[in-house]
């Protein structure tokens, strides 16, 4: 069986990896960790395609160590505890050292067997994720070992891996790449090398033989990455990322960037995230400063769910783009944020006697009757009196906001009140 082209032309040293620059430069703290010749127990964290599997198997091969290979998705206890069976033997006397890939399958008390060999030192581990290992791995496994981040690689990154793969595969039979197809394919990676060379294997396959072997076309490329290869997995980190980018692009009032992750959402087929996050936004960050635009946008979401994919699109862009510019106000959120701290605190106390529905008063009552006053019954329809219970009756949580709207009721209570 012929191996895929990405695993065929996997590097063989850290220098020979596209990417990953911040941890494997030279004078780096990880490279010079790794070139030291020893090895900490480690947990390669980041998207697929990056390089986590890559680095850790040329770290793994060059360790002198006797090398387990084993894979979340797959392995259970047993197979975890026949690793163990090495430690004190000559098979492991130089060593033992655990790979296990996508390590976050594993439950936790698979990941709990591994402890008691970490902390003694017979195995060392290298594990890696493509889910933050904050969530999804046991904390005392994680306390033993340390985080490095892969990014998902640049253009240039993917560039760079297609003409060495295309130089490569040239050592067998002629293939050359124009440098438009070159381009085009690492952009359409979506940052992930695997990708980027599978599509490069599928192009070389079809591929015509000529008088100077095989040329790999820009049509050709893009016939086989004709959608766009984007990062996105609705229980994984890239959502998360992308709705918080789309939410925190509004709320900075960018437009352009905010249509981007739009467009990223509902190219993944992600309706309902797009509809929430503008939403929350349209109360959370534009609120009072522009009230009105929570029924428009709430109208711009019935519509969207009613009409459906791909006319959607409509009614949300111009929603995103009415919340991007308008003015921003957090204030109602900060002010209930400080009441539910209060609340949560303890800080209540009893309703004021006039403010509570009608009922008997005891014979310990000192003031008998409920002295309510009717707010509509006075001028201007207010009236002075305790709302807040005796125990924070002085208690402020709303503050008005700068925008025109909130200094217009301010300015509007202030007359009414004859403060100021």
């Amino acid at each position: 069986m012929r191996e895929p082209l990405a695993q065929r032309l996997r590097p063989k040293t850290l220098g020979d990896v596209c990417g990953q620059q911040h941890l494997l430069a030279p004078g780096r703290v990880f490279r010079r960790t790794i070139d030291s010749g020893h090895i900490p127990n480690m947990i390669f964290y980041g998207p697929s395609g990056t390089g986590k599997t890559t680095v850790a198997r040329i770290i793994a091969e060059n360790s002198g160590m006797t090398l387990h290979k084993l894979n979340g998705t797959s392995c259970g206890t047993g197979d975890i505890k026949a690793v163990f069976k090495d430690i004190g033997t000559l098979a492991g006397a130089g060593g033992i050292l655990l790979y296990l890939d996508e390590i976050q399958y594993l439950n936790k008390k698979q990941q709990q067997s591994l402890l008691e060999c970490l902390e003694d030192g017979t195995v060392t581990l290298i594990a890696s994720t493509t889910e933050n290992p904050y969530f999804y791995i046991y904390n005392a496994l994680l306390s033993r070992c340390t985080v490095f981040e892969f990014k998902s690689l640049t253009a240039q990154d993917i560039e760079r891996g297609v003409r060495n793969a295309v130089s490569r595969l040239s050592e067998e039979s002629p293939v050359t790449i124009t440098d438009e197809a070159a381009q085009y394919l690492a952009e359409s990676a979506g940052g992930d090398m695997r990708k980027a060379l599978g599509s490069l294997e599928f192009a070389v396959a079809a591929a015509e033989n000529g008088p100077d072997g095989k040329t790999i076309t820009l049509e050709m490329i893009q016939q086989v990455t004709r959608r766009t290869a984007m990062r996105y997995d609705k229980d994984g980190d890239e959502h998360y990322d992308i709705v918080s980018a789309y939410q925190k692009s509004m709320r900075g009032s960018d437009p352009d960037a905010a249509l981007h992750y739009l467009a990223r959402l509902l190219e993944a087929g992600d309706l309902p995230s797009a509809c929430r996050r503008l939403m929350v936004c349209a109360c959370e960050d534009v609120g009072l400063a522009y009230p009105q635009i929570i029924p428009i946008v709430k109208a711009a979401v019935d519509a969207a769910n009613m009409l459906g994919l791909p006319e959607a699109r409509i009614p949300l862009a111009d929603a995103v783009i009415l919340v991007s510019t308008s003015p921003k106000s957090n204030s109602g959120e900060a002010a209930i944020d400080a009441a539910l701290a209060d609340v949560r605190a303890g800080r209540t106390g009893p309703v004021p006697r006039q403010l509570q529905n009608k009922h008997f008063d005891g014979a310990d009552a000192l003031v008998k009757g409920q002295n309510y006053k009717y707010a509509q019954a006075y001028k201007n329809h207010w009236v002075e009196q305790q709302y807040l219970p005796d125990a924070i009756k002085d208690a402020k949580y709303y503050t008005y906001g700068d925008n025109r709207s909130e200094q217009a009721a301010k300015a509007y209570w202030a007359k009414i009140k004859g403060e100021g």
